[in-house]
């Protein structure tokens, strides 16, 4: 799941998507609507990938409560954010049992409940598969690689050139004499 370049403006409903940066503001579209507006620098904008909620060991970023939310609905939508209050508490706790219910308002918990169902329906919630982790090279097996790096390529001669120096072609020039050009000679007169 990659939250790159998607903020909340502080004061603007919903999420945007950073699209181009100017000189004094960032040119940001709307996940819901798609319409662009310029964000100032003035405004308080936070990006998805830095957020994390409190939990009672270390904060979890939004990124891993995304995940586990996604996990759970098996890749479907999940509460929406104008659900009863205590239905959106309890499903947080089975999403992150140890959030810190004193540091966590439910404004913040409404917003990851809104968050997540918009980025669902903007198809931003795909989770990246675990790569299998590259079995270690053997030395022999290196060395192998840096000799087959360092070893130059054998040279070719052009084929292109080998056959304009073909020898018919060769001898075709050879017969074939240029033009001369036939000057003449007057006889000098004597002086007699």
């Amino acid at each position: 799941m990659d939250l790159t370049g998607i903020i909340s403006i502080a004061g603007k409903p919903g999420l945007y998507k950073v699209v181009a940066q100017g000189k004094n503001n960032v040119i940001v579209e709307s996940l819901e609507d798609s319409k662009r507006l310029p964000a100032h620098a003035n405004n308080r904008i936070s990006a998805l990938e830095d957020i994390s909620i409190y939990t009672y060991d270390e904060d979890t970023p939004l990124k891993s409560v995304f995940t586990s939310i996604y996990k759970k609905e098996a890749g479907k939508a999940t509460l929406s954010h104008k659900e009863d209050q205590a239905k959106l508490n309890a499903y947080l706790t089975e999403v992150l049992p140890n959030y810190d219910k004193e540091r966590v308002y439910a404004s913040d918990i409404k917003k990851v409940f809104q968050w997540y169902n918009l980025l669902h329906k903007a198809n931003l919630l795909i989770i990246e598969e675990e790569k299998p982790k590259a079995k270690a090279k053997t030395a022999k097996e290196v060395e192998t690689e840096e000799k087959a790096i360092k070893k130059p390529a054998a040279k070719k001669a052009p084929v292109a050139a080998a056959k304009k120096a073909s020898p018919k072609s060769m001898d075709a020039k050879a017969t074939k004499k240029a033009p001369t050009k036939k000057t003449t000679t007057t006889p000098r007169k004597s002086g007699k």
